[in-house]
């Protein structure tokens, strides 16, 4: 395949489908990957035009290896990945059980061990590859009642720093994208009290849209050549990084 691969995770609805269109305009050939939003998938697919649906839990080890045959065997290259699949599991510490803490660990593992396969597969030989890390400000704030998600982004952090050390001299460029305050299904899902207390401590007033974390996205996966394991906060001043 002539045209550059980009795969993003969690990329039917959101920020991920948001990411998906704006690597499309940039001409990458998208993989929207998916778990259960089938029918997104294939109607963002509709829209893009060119790419691929991909479908698998990342929770589930032997998924991913399925998934990254498949790329093996269909487009034979990933030159970027956009690790933003992800969902919040809400509780407090007191009442949060245990498989509901290792299902939201469980995703860390997936990005992790995904992450390796794509290196290897496809990135490591060839170089002039990016990899970009969707985590989010609650990771540096913190949030009441979501420990286990907010541990979960600020581990992609570290992550996103120490992976970018390893990748040093292979022109592979890793990087973190953390949004604020967005307007997606998750952030819908908060309780009300915390919606409106988060949007209090907001500079710009205003809640974020998919698109404007997407076109941070796509300038690192495109431009951004001496950006390289950073951090880059967007959230309308609601936390400065």
């Amino acid at each position: 395949m002539d045209k550059p691969v980009a795969l993003v995770t969690g990329g039917a609805t959101g920020i991920g489908a948001a990411c998906c269109r704006a690597l499309a305009a940039e001409g990458f050939h998208v993989g929207i990957h998916y778990r259960r939003s089938g029918e997104k998938a294939q109607a963002l697919l509709a829209e893009i035009k060119d790419g691929f649906l991909i479908s698998a839990d990342l929770a589930v080890i032997e998924q991913i290896d399925v998934m990254v045959a498949r790329l093996k065997n269909e487009t034979r290259r990933v030159d970027v990945l956009v690790n933003n699949a992800g969902h919040s599991i809400n509780a407090d510490i007191i009442t949060m059980k245990l498989e509901q803490f290792d299902e939201q660990r469980a995703i860390t593992r997936g990005v992790w061990y995904l992450t390796k396969r794509i290196l290897r597969q496809f990135m490591m030989r060839g170089g002039n590859s990016r990899i970009i890390n969707i985590t989010s400000v609650a990771g540096h704030m913190g949030n009441p009642g979501q420990i286990a998600y907010t541990m979960e982004k600020a581990a992609l952090d570290a992550f996103t720093k120490s992976l970018s050390q390893e990748m040093a001299g292979r022109n592979i460029l890793v990087n973190s994208v953390a949004p604020g305050f967005i307007e997606t299904d998750m952030t819908g899902e908060l309780p009300a009290e915390i919606q409106d207390r988060i949007m209090a401590n907001i500079p710009l007033g205003r809640i974020g849209k998919p698109e404007e974390i997407a076109e941070v996205v796509a300038f690192l996966a495109t431009k951004g050549t001496y950006i390289q394991g950073s951090v880059i906060h967007v959230n309308g001043g609601l936390y400065g990084g």
